[in-house]
């Protein structure tokens, strides 16, 4: 699949620019810490769009500010 770039989860940085825990963005967006550690790790293999949408409300924050699109590299 790196043929066609990737998707790249910025959730770790903004957290750390909110200032908020894991445990504190857990409990308001309604999400299991293991899954924000796997957000956080890019460990996801299909986003969940309930779930961005909850990432986003909580940390008032842009689609566009969680997610990256890295592009393939030129060989």
């Amino acid at each position: 699949m790196e043929e066609y770039g990737r998707i790249r989860i910025k959730l770790d940085e903004l957290i750390r620019e909110a200032g908020i825990s894991k445990n504190k963005l857990s409990h308001r967006a309604e999400m299991q810490r293991s899954q924000i550690n796997h957000y956080c790790n890019n460990e996801i293999s299909r986003l969940d769009t309930g779930v961005l949408a909850r990432i986003c409300t909580v940390l008032e924050c842009d689609i566009g500010d969680l997610l990256e699109f890295i592009p393939p590299e030129k060989k």
